[in-house]
């Protein structure tokens, strides 16, 4: 019974520590893709040739991030604004000066069950990993 009982243990710690730096990866790959996109979006959308984030370009955003192998149904964006004004209108884009806000948001996907192995609390179904930057808008009209 106790050789059983340290085969388990021993068999479940290995799978953990074979596995975890691998899942880990995959989070740091995908936060890391999520950031560089939202300072892409960023720089392009806060340019002095737009002064807004629009739906086509968040559009554009979803099918670089799904050739990436993210997957574009789930991937939520939010544009603000320091002014209140609202920063996705072509027809009123930012005056500079004015800080556009930009986030994506993307669920962890159960990358982290496997840390149940060893006691940890993965997060929650509803957690999701994001990235936000803010840049003030250089559209001078």
């Amino acid at each position: 019974m106790k050789q059983l009982l340290v085969f388990v243990l021993f068999a479940t710690l290995f799978c953990w520590l074979m596995f975890s730096p691998i899942y880990k990866h995959v989070v740091v790959l995908r936060q890391s893709l999520l950031q560089q996109e939202v300072d892409y979006m960023l720089e392009v959308g806060a340019s002095g040739r737009y002064g807004y984030i629009d739906a086509a370009m968040i559009d554009d955003s979803r099918t670089r991030l799904s050739d990436y192998g993210f997957r574009p149904e789930v991937l939520e964006y939010e544009v603000t604004t320091t002014s209140g004004l609202p920063g996705t209108d072509a027809t009123a884009p930012l005056r500079r000066g004015d800080g556009l806000r930009f986030v994506i948001r993307y669920p962890y996907d159960g990358l982290m069950d496997i840390d149940r192995l060893i006691g940890v609390d993965p997060p929650s179904n509803t957690a999701r990993m994001s990235a936000a930057g803010m840049k003030m808008s250089e559209f001078v009209p």
